[in-house]
């Protein structure tokens, strides 16, 4: 099988699959190439230091901040939205112009073994959160139905065109990126999650399936409660870096019944920040023995951030090769 045929039988998850699929960084394996498109028309980055932070923007127009040699990606400093009189004015990422797409539709036209993977995330609540803050935000789904619904469409619009150019491009599937939990459960409700998402969430991921892509669906936190909901709605994938915020044996036969599959690397949170080389190898294959068929392992890419080395990170990789057989 090719590397892309590997990915598609996880997917499938009909039996066929002859090992789980690996995307690992560096010289290892590889199964997918994800590849995301050139910024926006219009926004030129801005980037900066002031003593021991770095603040820069991203392209809906939010000042972030992060700790020099810290986390890549820090915290939003300034939302754009500071108040909902500025809705009308919000100037959305322009991801309509061809030539943003060009080199994501050369690499997929010249790839012929690997999966061909979108990444186009974040996503609704995601881009949402940020432009207004996340604390402010959760208030906000209280108190500012109506403004926040308005809110969700400008930015589900967004996600509609880069959907359609990722399409377009030859992509076999979309990864979007919506940190929905805690660690212990949801944000907010299952049934908010039905009335401010569920109906977003199904048409723009119908469009993907019309197309032809699967969905990759990455989220944070323990999100057991609106796995149903979100496989109803058509995510195939669910890419988890904490896969121990969940019972491991529930989550496997959950995804198996679901039709979906698991893209995890060992946990980052419980086992490969321990360096502890026996747990680390015997939690991989666990993984591979309960997600068998449904399973994409993979690295965690930021090692610095959870103050992991790299030799670490090298045990679960070759016990999850070893653990395939």
């Amino acid at each position: 099988m090719t590397s892309r045929e590997v990915i598609s039988a996880n997917l499938a998850g009909d039996g066929s699959a002859p090992r789980c699929g690996l995307t690992f960084s560096g010289q290892r394996t590889n199964d997918v190439l994800c590849l995301g498109p050139r910024r926006p028309a219009g926004y030129e980055p801005r980037r900066w230091v002031e003593g021991k932070l770095e603040y820069y923007d991203d392209e809906w127009g939010n000042l972030w901040s992060r700790m020099v040699g810290g986390c890549q990606k820090g915290e939003i400093h300034q939302p754009v939205l500071t108040d909902w009189s500025q809705l009308d004015e919000l100037r959305l990422p322009d991801y309509t112009q061809p030539e943003t797409w060009a080199d994501m539709a050369a690499a997929f036209a010249a790839e012929t073994e690997r999966y061909r993977m979108a990444a186009i995330g974040g996503w609704i609540f995601d881009n949402a959160r940020y432009l207004r803050r996340l604390e402010v935000y959760l208030l906000d789904m209280g108190l500012y139905p109506d403004e926040l619904g308005r809110l969700h469409e400008m930015v589900a619009s967004v996600y509609e065109t880069k959907i359609r150019a990722a399409a377009a491009a030859g992509a076999d599937g979309i990864l979007i990126g919506e940190d929905l939990g805690t660690q212990t459960g949801p944000l907010f409700s299952p049934g908010m999650f039905r009335s401010y998402f569920k109906p977003l969430y199904t048409r723009l991921l119908g469009i993907a399936h019309e197309a032809g892509m699967a969905v990759w669906l990455h989220s944070c936190g323990q999100n057991w409660l609106l796995i149903d909901d979100l496989c109803d709605c058509g995510v195939d994938v669910f890419q988890f870096d904490q896969p121990l915020v969940y019972d491991l044996d529930a989550l496997a036969a959950k995804l198996k019944a679901r039709g979906a599959a698991l893209w995890s690397p060992v946990d980052i949170q419980q086992v490969l920040p321990t360096g502890d080389r026996e747990l680390i190898e015997r939690e991989s294959r666990r993984m591979v023995e309960a997600f068998r068929g449904h399973l994409i392992a993979k690295n965690y890419p930021d090692l610095p951030g959870i103050g992991v080395a790299a030799e670490w990170d090298q045990w679960a990789y070759e016990a999850m090769v070893a653990a395939n057989g």
